[in-house]
C-alpha cells in the first residue's frame, strides 16, 4: 500500500566548477534531494506500554531503497519511492501491520514549508517473520521559485582573471550569494512519523 504526498515548491541548488576562462558552472537542479532525516529511518514497537526492553520487542522496521527521480512539464515533478522492511518476534498468526510515515519539504535546511503523512500496510502471513512494502511521497516545483535572480547568477558565473580585484572572492561566500542560494534549497525527507518516546528510544538505545 503507498501513499502519496504533492506539495508546490521551489528546488535545490549545489556548488558548481570553475571553468576555464575563470567563471564559476553553476549546478543546480528544480528538484528537491530525498533524503531520510536521524533517527527517523526505523521505529520499534513494543508488546505492552512502557516497556522497552529486548524482551518486549514487538515489530521492528526500517525505511531503505530511498530513490528519487524528477520529470519536468509545466512544473517539475519530483518522486521518491522507498521499501519498508519490518521483522516481527511472534509468527504464530497472520498479522496486518500498519505504519505512519511522513514526507515532509524543508527549505535551506531547517524550516518546514509542507508536511503530509502517509501509512504503510505490512502483511505478515502465518508463520512469516518478515514483511515488506514499498510507499511514495512526491513534490511540485515551481520553477520561477527555482531560479536564481539574475544578479545573483551574473556574480556566481562572471568571468575572473588573475589580477583582478574580486579574482580571489569566492562568489559563494558572498552573503547575498548565500542567502539566494539557501532560498532556493530544498529537501524533500521520508521518515516515520515517530511519536516523542519512539522518537527518544531511536536517539538513546
Amino acid at each position: 500500500m503507498t501513499g502519496m504526498l504533492a506539495l508546490a515548491l521551489a528546488g535545490c541548488s549545489q556548488r558548481g566548477e570553475i571553468d576555464p576562462t575563470g567563471g564559476v558552472v553553476a549546478v543546480r537542479s528544480a528538484c528537491p534531494v530525498a533524503a531520510i532525516p536521524a533517527q527517523t529511518g526505523d521505529i520499534t514497537l513494543f508488546s505492552a506500554p512502557g516497556r522497552t526492553d529486548a524482551a518486549a520487542i514487538d515489530v521492528v522496521a526500517n525505511i531503505t531503497d530511498l530513490r528519487s527521480t524528477c520529470s519536468e512539464g509545466e512544473q517539475f515533478y519530483s518522486e521518491a519511492t522507498f521499501t519498508v522492511n519490518a521483522r516481527r518476534s511472534d509468527a504464530s498468526t497472520a498479522r496486518q501491520v500498519t505504519l505512519p510515515y511522513f514526507a515532509a519539504v524543508v527549505r535551506g535546511g531547517n524550516a518546514v514549508v509542507a508536511k503530509r503523512i502517509g501509512q504503510v500496510v505490512l502483511d505478515f502471513p502465518a508463520g512469516q517473520y518478515r514483511a515488506s512494502a514499498t510507499a511514495k511521497a512526491g513534490s511540485y516545483v515551481d520553477k520561477a521559485a527555482a531560479t536564481l535572480p539574475a544578479d545573483i547568477q551574473r556574480k556566481i558565473t562572471q568571468k575572473r582573471k588573475a589580477g583582478d580585484e574580486d579574482a580571489a572572492i569566492d562568489p559563494f561566500a558572498q552573503p547575498d550569494v548565500r542567502a539566494a542560494l539557501q532560498r532556493t534549497s530544498f529537501e524533500l525527507l521520508v521518515g516515520f512519523n515517530l511519536t516523542q518516546d519512539q522518537l527518544r528510544y531511536n536517539a538513546t538505545r
